[in-house]
């Protein structure tokens, strides 16, 4: 399995390793019930943070893209239901906001003081205002 990076992109490394692997297997290089390398080796091999390729790995499993079965190995299950090229981000989107809600929980926060936040740095960026740099 080939995989290229540009640390200089500004893409994160764990969404170009995402896209990579969905385009392996879009073209035919990867099928499904193909095993992956396992995150350590992946890591290694292509030579970034074993957490980078974690990362991926669990994001490409919560969409549904790959199957990871513990002691036996990482598989690839397919397509994206349905040929849907917006299915993957949106499942992307879903975890990371069970993350963030999870983490939210984590802080002795409710789900309603968080959906305020978000709102606020909603509106914060509708009227142009770089959410990074607002507290």
């Amino acid at each position: 399995m080939q995989i290229q990076l540009d640390f200089r992109s500004g893409i994160p490394i764990y969404v170009q390793i995402v896209e990579q692997i969905k385009h392996l297997v879009d073209n035919g290089e990867l099928k499904p019930g193909d095993q992956l390398p396992t995150v350590r080796q992946l890591a290694t091999d292509i030579r970034v943070n074993f957490n980078t390729i974690a990362r991926a790995y669990r994001l490409l499993d919560e969409a549904g893209f790959i199957s990871t079965q513990h002691g036996r190995g990482t598989y690839i299950l397919g397509p994206v239901e349905n040929g849907d090229p917006d299915q993957l981000r949106l499942a992307n989107l879903e975890a990371l906001t069970r993350r963030y809600l999870r983490d939210v929980e984590v802080l002795g926060c409710s789900v309603e003081e968080a959906a305020k936040m978000v709102q606020s740095q909603i509106e914060n960026k509708a009227d142009g205002r770089n959410i990074v740099d607002n507290p």
